[in-house]
């Protein structure tokens, strides 16, 4: 997962990050793990404010636990990636591309209590941070955690998933094989009839408008966007068919109850959900309504 700073607990304190000791079997106790390549991007943490932070090669964050309450959603942007219960409030099939700290997974398999879970992650070092020092639960009927690679994961599962979300970082960058227009098009036929891809994007990714204009390409131009507060975090929703309208009206009566049974904020969601074209960052909008009607024609 990616995130710059966490929320609500003060502004995150620069510390020395301390070396984080993972079992070499993260999967299973009974089989032990080729040991990582020396060019194999490093995997720390720190802790400050109440908050222990993973860190895959550099400092950026890619995921967040609140210690005193290790399966809440600590980071703005993993909540807002929930959003999209407001279009699908009930999923049986999640599949997440990335891990991280399993934030999102845990979430899943805590509170969906029917949502069967998928997670994959291609670093083995990482399914053990996240076990070890992120209470992450292995072995569960629910909750599948498999090493390996996520773009092939999807492409090899049509038709299998009611969403996908895609959170695969590395030190703020996402890895090159998820934002391909061949992966997008993968995505989109592992999905279900009415399913959903959500995708973190990094507001500043030099690559921002390129990525979205292969997505909407692979998706008839049906983006919606929800900008994560406080945070460089850009969450866009790619839906397989078409969900009906995208305003605060048409959304604030499931947000209001998804609020009072989840705790997280729909609300403000369904407030700040918008089409792609209506988002602008440094003054431009992601992708002009034009261009949309064009890719969502093709």
């Amino acid at each position: 997962m990616a995130g710059r700073r966490s929320e609500g607990v003060g502004s995150y304190q620069k510390r020395k990050p301390r070396r984080a000791a993972v079992e070499s079997s993260p999967v299973s106790s009974k089989r032990r793990s080729t040991p990582p390549a020396s060019a194999s991007p490093g995997i720390h943490f720190s802790e400050a404010a109440g908050l222990r932070h993973l860190h895959v090669g550099g400092t950026a964050i890619q995921s967040a636990m609140r210690l005193a309450a290790p399966d809440q959603l600590a980071l703005a942007y993993t909540r807002a990636m929930m959003g999209a219960l407001m279009f699908n409030p009930d999923p049986r099939d999640v599949v997440m591309i990335g891990l991280g700290g399993g934030s999102l997974a845990k979430w899943v398999y805590r509170h969906l209590p029917r949502a069967r879970v998928v997670a994959v992650e291609v670093d083995f070092r990482v399914v053990g941070a996240a076990h070890r020092w992120f209470h992450l639960p292995l072995g569960r009927k629910r909750l599948r955690i498999i090493v390996g690679d996520g773009a092939s994961y999807v492409g090899a599962h049509p038709a299998s998933a009611d969403v996908v979300f895609l959170d695969a970082f590395v030190n703020h960058r996402q890895a090159p094989s998820i934002r391909t227009a061949a992966f997008y098009q993968s995505a989109k036929r592992a999905l279900k009839r009415d399913g959903m891809l959500v995708i973190n994007f990094m507001s500043d990714d030099p690559g921002l408008r390129a990525y979205l204009r292969r997505l909407a390409a692979a998706f008839e131009g049906r983006l919606a966007c929800l900008r994560a507060a406080g945070e460089d975090n850009i969450i866009v929703l790619a839906f397989g068919d078409d969900p009906g309208a995208l305003t605060p009206a048409s959304l604030a009566g499931r947000a209001i109850a998804l609020q009072r049974r989840y705790g997280l904020e729909f609300r403000d969601f369904a407030a700040r959900m918008r089409p792609v074209h209506r988002v602008r960052i440094g003054g431009r909008a992601l992708l002009t309504k034009q261009a949309l009607e064009r890719l969502g024609a093709k």
